[in-house]
């Protein structure tokens, strides 16, 4: 065991920050007082039990990794493109923390695009689009995104993460229901709560789990909107989109569908899962992805029936309607992106090779991958917060750059990191992580056991 492990152990076992990092369950009601707490200005939040809990773990991570004399890989400074190799630390790192999987982020194409645009348009839309006028970057890129779809309009938004979570609220009320794959993205949990509607959930990517939930609930709700994702962000699976469609056609339901990790990684020229799949656009009633992961830019955007995109654009509050437009920059960033994917298709080619490179490493290591599909997503198993951690933190050490997943976003016992490939990183780099991976969890193995909890 390396000093530096032996201090982080000596540090655990003494009690510094095991204690912090296990946030303590708030009171049951009954056992509240009922009399109003005076807090004073500025302390309305200081002690909210999320609040006072996250404070005290990451100060408590932070205490740990800086005790034991190393990196914290949490919000880690550096500067440099998000690429396969950055720099921070004072050194250049292999990245495999980055969704660019296609390295377009700092293709120069993308940059000019984006810089031109920053000097005619500025560096903010200012205000929403139907009320400042449109700037023609706006319906040149949704026209693209519609004909890929082969659907009748898109729209642009300036967040992933809201496009869900607006759509959704925006189209589902009391007495509507969303199925939602269990493996589904927070963002269309939120969306379900904004709208008020009913979540239920079925299998992960399981059509008789959906037909058998759809049989016994579907007649209960008026509409009913079942939402599957493409690839799956932190298992590195495949949706089996098609078959779960189908599924929802039989009992009248429509689909919605988050590319954003499979926009520009599945199909032969990087369109997605409906291509695939070699499926019709209108086999989805919402096409849902981003522009921050594959297209190297920002924001998120929406294809479908024009009608519906149509009213989107003018009446969905968060989504379109009094929110300010994405930035004219990120706009054309994203057009050129998608002009360096047709140009290059190659890139997309290089994505699966690589991938299949690591995926075969990896594996020819005895590494725990859980239910990945030998897709650019790959997880480690690494059970355990403080082994995931270590084992992010000595990587860190050594040159490699990939970021430890905990409770909640995985189940307690499923930690994991998580390993972008980009059709960037070079058969060297990806053969030579997949062994220092593999030393560096062997060394987490010889960690006391109060470190593996």
């Amino acid at each position: 065991m390396s000093e530096s492990a032996r201090d982080l152990a000596r540090k655990l076992l003494a009690g510094n920050g095991i204690k912090e990092m296990t946030a303590q369950p708030a009171a049951p009601v009954a056992a509240r007082k009922p009399t109003r707490v005076i807090r004073g200005p500025g302390r309305q939040f200081a002690d909210h039990p999320e609040v006072a809990a996250a404070v005290a773990k990451q100060a408590a991570i932070e205490g740990v990794y800086a005790s034991a004399g190393m990196p914290n890989p949490l919000f880690l400074p550096r500067n440099s493109p998000n690429d396969t190799v950055i720099r921070a630390l004072g050194t250049e790192l292999v990245n495999f923390s980055a969704y660019n999987y296609l390295g377009l982020s700092s293709h120069p194409r993308v940059i000019a695009a984006a810089r031109e645009a920053l000097e005619q348009y500025g560096a903010s839309a200012s205000a929403s689009r139907i009320v400042s006028g449109e700037i023609p970057l706006y319906g040149e890129l949704e026209q693209r995104l519609a004909g890929i779809y082969d659907v009748g309009d898109a729209m642009v938004t300036t967040s992933g993460y809201l496009t869900n979570a607006g759509v959704i609220g925006f189209l589902l009320r009391d007495g509507d229901v969303a199925f939602c794959d269990s493996l589904i993205h927070g963002s269309v949990v939120s969306g379900t709560q904004w709208a008020g509607c009913r979540r239920i959930g079925f299998r992960h990517n399981d059509p008789d789990s959906l037909r058998s939930v759809l049989k016994m609930s579907r007649s209960g709700f008026d509409r009913a909107l079942v939402v599957l994702e493409g690839h799956y962000s932190m298992d590195g699976t495949v949706g089996r989109v098609a078959e779960l469609a189908a599924v929802a056609r039989e009992f009248d339901c429509a689909v919605m569908v988050d590319e954003a990790h499979s926009f520009g990684v599945f199909g032969a020229t990087g369109h997605g899962i409906r291509e695939h799949y070699g499926m019709a656009g209108a086999d989805v009633d919402i096409w849902m992805g981003t522009l921050s992961k594959a297209l190297g830019s920002v924001g998120g955007f929406v294809a479908a029936d024009a009608d519906l995109i149509g009213a989107m654009k003018a009446a969905a509050p968060g989504v379109a309607m009094l929110t300010g437009a994405p930035a004219p920059s990120g706009i054309a960033a994203a057009l050129a992106g998608l002009d360096v994917l047709e140009a290059e298709p190659e890139r997309v080619a290089r994505l699966w090779h690589n991938t299949r490179v690591f995926d075969a490493a990896l594996r020819e290591r005895e590494l725990n991958l859980g239910d990945s599909q030998g897709t650019p997503i790959l997880p480690v198993i690494v059970p355990g917060e403080f082994r995931a951690g270590f084992v992010s933190a000595t990587l860190l050490q050594r040159g490699v750059y990939a970021g430890a997943i905990s409770a909640p976003a995985v189940p307690v016992g499923k930690e994991r990191l998580r390993f972008f490939v980009t059709s960037e990183h070079t058969e060297t780099r990806l053969v030579s992580a997949a062994e220092l991976l593999a030393e560096t969890i062997a060394l987490a193995d010889q960690l006391p056991a109060a470190m593996t909890g």
